[in-house]
């Protein structure tokens, strides 16, 4: 029998977990954001509400259900009053071990008992970030795809230690979320990122090299491949910063085929993050 989940927190108020906490409460859950910056709390319950809005205006969500939704959410620069009752915690922090690491020894403190721990990592080991919990059967890889409200895909990791209960019980949560599911074992990259890394990193290499305009390259994509959205577009959304980060974690345990494109790192020396900065690959009216 799985764990029930009835109240969540969310730690890391970027587009990522502020998306989840959306999903979150449209599944249904009481769900808590944490981030240390107050600035980045409002702006995170402003996506959430903005989100609702436009589902209420085509369709898709009740202006009962957005009610609900804002009176079940709350937000918090506190860490402990955030998870202080969580059943569930996703940690969407920057994509390093230590810094993850770091985080979850303080829910090692902070957590009730048998509180389920997610990363949301989309690279780094879930055995390794398991091993700085004090129960490593309760943490599991939950990897949300950018932007969350939309993505229906949850890839879920199991770690060497990770619990079938815990599996279960997440597989439940993403289901409520109304997303579908992927489990993969714990291997670098996952499924979704090795494909979706090398996508992107040759459509730098083809930019670099004159093969087309960016502008082309995307349009090839997503006319002739049926993409949703072109690999440079996605790197944007991403943020470059955080594709070269992972780009140079698979290099390292994959080999060679990984080998972050040169053009892509200086983008991120030149500070050209993406979406998050309003520019990346392409120029956005809005970060």
């Amino acid at each position: 029998m799985s764990k029930e989940i009835k109240n969540i927190a969310v730690v890391g108020s970027g587009i990522m977990g502020t998306g989840i906490v959306y999903a979150g409460l449209v599944g249904g859950y009481n769900v808590t954001l944490y981030g240390r910056r107050q600035e980045a709390l409002e702006q995170g319950k402003a996506y959430v509400q903005k989100n609702l809005q436009t589902g209420v205006k085509i369709g898709k969500v009740t202006q009962e259900t957005m009610d609900s939704c804002l009176a079940r959410m709350k937000v918090s620069n506190d860490l402990e009053t955030a998870v202080k009752d969580a059943d569930l915690v996703i940690e969407t922090i920057a994509e390093n071990i230590d810094m993850k690491g770091e985080i979850l020894k303080q829910l090692n403190v902070m957590c009730p008992e048998g509180t389920i721990i997610a990363t949301n990592t989309s690279s780094l080991s879930v055995t390794a970030i398991g091993s700085f919990a004090k129960n490593a059967e309760l943490v599991i890889g939950m990897h949300f795809f950018n932007p969350v409200p939309k993505m229906k895909l949850v890839e879920i990791v199991k770690g060497l230690k990770t619990s079938d209960e815990t599996v279960q019980a997440i597989i439940t949560a993403a289901e409520q979320m109304g997303k579908q599911t992927v489990i993969v074992n714990d291997a670098a990259g996952f499924a979704t990122s090795r494909l979706n890394v090398l996508l992107g990193n040759e459509a730098f290499y083809m930019l670099m090299e004159g093969v087309a305009s960016a502008e082309d390259i995307d349009k090839a994509a997503k006319i002739g491949l049926n993409l949703p959205m072109g690999p440079l577009e996605m790197s944007d959304m991403v943020g470059l910063d955080t594709r070269y980060k992972v780009l140079e974690y698979l290099h390292k345990t994959l080999g060679e085929r990984f080998r972050p494109c040169p053009l892509m790192k200086k983008y991120v020396d030149a500070g050209l993050l993406g979406r998050k900065i309003g520019e990346g690959v392409f120029k956005y009216e809005n970060k």
